[in-house]
């Protein structure tokens, strides 16, 4: 055996999964749950392929390789409506090379143990995963055609041709040598609001007053979730079917009205709406992370504490009473007469955030003062 080379014994138990390019993002994320009832190693690729490790389901299940390749392909296509494509090797390499030469829609290549060079060897170079164009090019230009042949040659000539690191991590691969382990990895997770309109529309400040509820449910769920978001995605479908959509990261990440409010006008004023009509809209906080991962910052700033004690209030409120019950005023409910000055103030920090009901807003202020106290906001 040449030294280096994968033993005949070692029995293939990476997986590579490729699923269909364009697949949404939230189809995608149930196909790794499916991966995961498999193993619990698993290691999102997006956006569209993941990687499986299988020796733990081998024990489990009691049966080879490629029937548990053939079992996840049952469960997608008849739980998703998704076929998948599946290699099966010794090793990332060898199991992602296998995937890609599975013809669409879908099948499943497992390359026997002891096999591996074998199997390797009369595929085109730039088969083999790992390969970009360029360094297929450059081997092309020496007459290394197959990967056959570059597993013949010396690491040193072919370092001469691609560089040092690249000569060696091409020729190990070339012999089936990829010690890389399957890391256990997570899609980083989002979450997504989404508000549709009864018919076209072109009016801004409805377009605004939708996206500000968009921005208070997102913020309600990631604080009830305890995360925060570290960026926003802001999507507009138009009446033509178009859509557009544009990303940008928050100073810092939060899970609060306040900061998720500012940046979601800006990319609103991004868009550059003039008239376009609107169908719908969607705000998505992307690259999620713990709330006890946010830094907490000593603050000076006495209106932002006071939103965000006010904000504190409102959670409150809704879990007591239902998340309906901090909305828009109704038009019969009468004003206060003369709310006292300290309640003019709480006014003042909830406004930017959301509108209250008589009723509702009596409460959010008797909340706010128990958490604060009286004196805190005169």
């Amino acid at each position: 055996m040449t030294a280096g080379a994968v033993p005949a014994d070692v029995v293939p138990t990476v997986m590579h999964v490729r699923c269909p390019d364009r697949l949404p993002e939230e189809t995608y994320r149930q196909v790794l749950e499916e991966l995961a009832e498999l193993s619990p190693v698993v290691q999102a690729l997006p956006p569209s392929a993941a990687l499986v490790e299988l020796k733990g389901a081998l024990r489990y299940y009691g049966t080879d390789t490629r029937r548990l390749g053939e079992m996840l392909r049952v469960r997608t296509v008849s739980r998703l409506g998704v076929d998948v494509r599946i290699g099966i090797g010794s090793s990332i390499t060898v199991a992602a090379t296998a995937s890609a030469q599975v013809p669409e829609p879908g099948g499943v290549l497992a390359v026997p143990p002891g096999q591996t060079v074998d199997w390797l060897a009369p595929l085109p170079v730039e088969a083999l995963h790992g390969i970009g164009p360029r360094q297929a090019e450059a081997l092309h230009e020496y007459g290394i055609h197959t990967v056959g042949r570059l597993a013949a040659l010396s690491p040193a000539t072919i370092q001469r041709l691609l560089g040092g690191k690249a000569g060696r991590t091409v020729t190990d691969r070339a012999r089936g040598i990829d010690p890389r382990p399957v890391v256990p990895r997570a899609l980083p997770s989002s979450a997504t609001v989404r508000h549709t309109f009864d018919r076209h529309t072109l009016d801004g400040a409805t377009v605004r007053a939708s996206l500000l509820q968009l921005v208070v449910q997102l913020g309600r769920g990631l604080r009830r979730r305890g995360q925060a978001a570290r960026a926003l995605t802001l999507t507009l479908r138009f009446a033509d079917g178009t859509t557009w959509e544009k990303t940008r990261r928050l100073t810092e990440p939060s899970p609060h009205d306040d900061d998720l409010r500012t940046l979601a006008y800006q990319l609103m004023d991004a868009a550059g709406l003039q008239r376009g009509r609107l169908t719908g809209i969607a705000l998505k906080g992307d690259d999620l992370i713990d709330a006890d991962q946010v830094a907490q910052q000593i603050s000076l700033d006495t209106a932002r504490e006071a939103r965000l004690v006010a904000e504190a209030a409102m959670d409150r409120i809704r879990d007591k009473f239902g998340p309906g019950i901090i909305g828009p005023a109704a038009p019969a409910a009468p004003p206060e007469p003369n709310p006292p000055a300290v309640r003019k103030r709480v006014l003042v920090a909830l406004n930017p955030l959301t509108w209250l009901s008589h009723w509702s807003y009596a409460h959010a202020v008797d909340e706010v003062l128990t958490a604060r106290g009286d004196t805190a906001l005169t």
